[in-house]
Formats: structure tokens, sequence, C-alpha cells
């Protein structure tokens, strides 16, 4: 059962979602993992303490743990500290892994599996694939260009 306010809230939603180009979806997937969530699990994974992975990187403890709740972000040279410390790029704690990006990029999970396939197949194919995604994607253009 819903309150009347999640249902006023949703019904409000929907309508900024049918008369704007909003998609909420979108905004939702991009931050499944942030900076902080990554930094712990990278910290955890390699059985880390706070105290630990700050004596590594050469910053005080406290920042780490504000770093990992999210209350303050890294400079560019903590950041790289950091990622030295922990043996991943400051890109992969800054943004994940390319597949996060894509799966944040990409809101349709049966698309986003379909690239994943093509991404396996040999060149020539990927590339005839990319043509016909083009010609699709131009003819589609031209059809909205010319109802206007």
């Amino acid at each position: 059962m819903h309150s009347k306010y999640s249902l006023t809230a949703l019904k409000k939603l929907t309508i900024l979602c049918i008369f704007t180009s909003f998609e909420p979806y979108k905004y939702l997937n991009r931050f499944k993992m942030s900076l902080a969530d990554r930094l712990k699990k990278v910290r955890t994974d390699k059985k880390l303490s706070q105290q630990q992975l700050a004596q590594m990187a050469d910053v005080h403890y406290t920042n780490v743990g504000r770093y990992e709740r999210g209350d303050a972000k890294p400079s560019a040279d903590v950041l790289n500290k950091l990622a030295t410390a922990l043996e991943v790029s400051p890109d992969y704690l800054m943004n994940g892994t390319l597949e996060d990006k894509a799966e944040g990029a990409i809101s349709d999970q049966e698309l986003l599996s379909q690239f994943k396939k093509v991404e396996q197949m040999p060149e020539n194919r990927k590339r005839l694939l990319k043509e016909i995604l083009d010609a699709f994607i131009l003819k589609t253009d031209l059809q909205q260009k010319l109802a206007h």
C-alpha cells in the first residue's frame, strides 16, 4: 500500500517525464556506485584498514573515512596517491570500469546485452553492424526532420 504522498510524488514524476525529455532512470543508473563506494570496496577487498591505506597514500586516516562516507572529495593529487596505493587507476575510482560507464549510459538492459555480444564479434562483423546502425539512425533523423 502506498501513501498519498508517494502517489502524488509518482504522479508528478510521471508528468515531468511525459512533458519533458527527463528520463530519471538514466540519472539513477549513473550513480549506482560512487567514488566513495569504489574506494571502500577496493580497500576492503585488499583487506586494508583506513589507517593502513592512509599511511600508504600519505594522507590522514580521518580523511580516508571522510572520502569513503562521501563527506569530502579527494584532490587530484590525493586521488592519485590513493589509486597508486590501491593499485587501481584514478579513473577507476572516479568512474568505475568501462562496463560501469556503459551501464550508466545505456538504460535499456536488452540493448546493453546486445552491445556486449557485438563487442565479442570479429572486427568485420562489428564494422558491418556499425554501418547498419548508422544507416538506420540517419533514416530516423531524416524522417523526424521531414515530419516537422
